[in-house]
């Protein structure tokens, strides 16, 4: 199949890509970066790259895009900037809607005026479509919250729908993706070998987490099996509190995992953003039961023992 990914350079794109290389698929990689890596398959012409911002209007009248979307079978779109990683201005809530939002309206624009629309679009989103609580638990037919973030969701998930009836489309609702070089897990990692590791804020807050190996799985199979389309949540079966992830880590590590991040600290550096890291949300996903998805690490202990071997 040949596949247009767009925001798959980074954390997530690190294993997808490799794993849709594996299966045999052709690759057209959008990304702002330099083309880094892959100059083998380059070479054999299994994969392109394309140095274009997408959510610009004006990467989407580049002829060699153009193309590479008419050919395209399939697209994977991830494109976004992070939740968690800068303080919430104004100036950066613009940052974090346009790179969703404009990247996935330009997109399904493009794919409108397509000759032969691409066969399926796989399109991110996020848990925090449903809000935080300590208390509910989540699954796909929950309605969506109330704050930025479940808008955010909102707005992204119709902007993706809007493909035409030709297009199979399927929405990742992705939780906190784990993997031992990057993401949440990436930068506890080194706090927890000095023994300086522990929860953040109370504790209490709900993680709600998936393999990056697993993600991209669920990726792969969305696009080949066209029994897969609408919502899926992307988290595996076993929710944690905050608490217990630091127990597990700081266990797997041999070390202490006693001395908690306090709230306050994490709100001085990333404003309204720490409510991400703070707050939480219990989500467990009916649609990838129905689908008789097998996970490769279901639980914290495997998915953490993998990432800290």
């Amino acid at each position: 199949m040949h596949l247009l990914l767009l925001g798959c350079t980074g954390f997530v794109g690190k294993e997808l890509v490799p794993q849709l290389l594996q299966a045999g698929h052709q690759l057209t990689l959008v990304s702002r970066r330099l083309a880094r890596g892959y100059d083998k398959e380059r070479s054999e012409g299994r994969l392109s790259w394309l140095q274009l911002d997408p959510s610009v209007a004006s990467s989407w009248q580049d002829s060699n895009l153009l193309a590479a979307l008419e050919a395209a079978e399939g697209v994977v779109n991830l494109a976004g900037e992070p939740i968690a990683e800068k303080r919430w201005t104004d100036s950066h809530l613009k940052v974090l809607e346009n790179s969703r939002l404009e990247t996935t309206r330009l997109l399904v624009e493009a794919v409108r005026t397509c000759t032969t629309p691409p066969a399926v679009l796989v399109n991110a989103s996020a848990i925090g479509y449903y809000g935080t609580s300590s208390d509910q638990r989540f699954v796909e037919s929950s309605p969506s919250g109330s704050d930025f973030l479940a808008s955010l969701c909102s707005r992204w998930e119709a902007a993706a729908a809007a493909v035409p009836s030709a297009t199979r489309q399927l929405t990742l609702r992705i939780g906190i993706v784990i993997a031992a070089d990057g993401g949440a897990l990436g930068k506890m990692l080194p706090v927890f070998r000095t023994g300086f590791g522990g929860p953040i804020g109370s504790g209490q807050q709900w993680m709600s987490w998936i393999h990056r190996t697993d993600l991209c799985r669920l990726i792969l199979t969305g696009l080949e099996d066209e029994s897969w389309s609408g919502v899926v949540n992307a988290v595996a079966p076993e929710p944690v509190s905050m608490a217990n992830f630091a127990q597990e880590l700081g266990r797997c590590l041999g070390r202490p995992s006693l001395l908690p991040v306090p709230g306050p600290v994490l709100q001085v550096l990333l404003g309204d953003g720490a409510k991400v890291v703070l707050e939480g949300q219990q989500v467990a996903s009916a649609r990838l039961e129905e689908l008789g998805f097998s996970f490769r690490f279901p639980d914290l202990p495997s998915a953490i023992a993998v990432s800290t071997s």
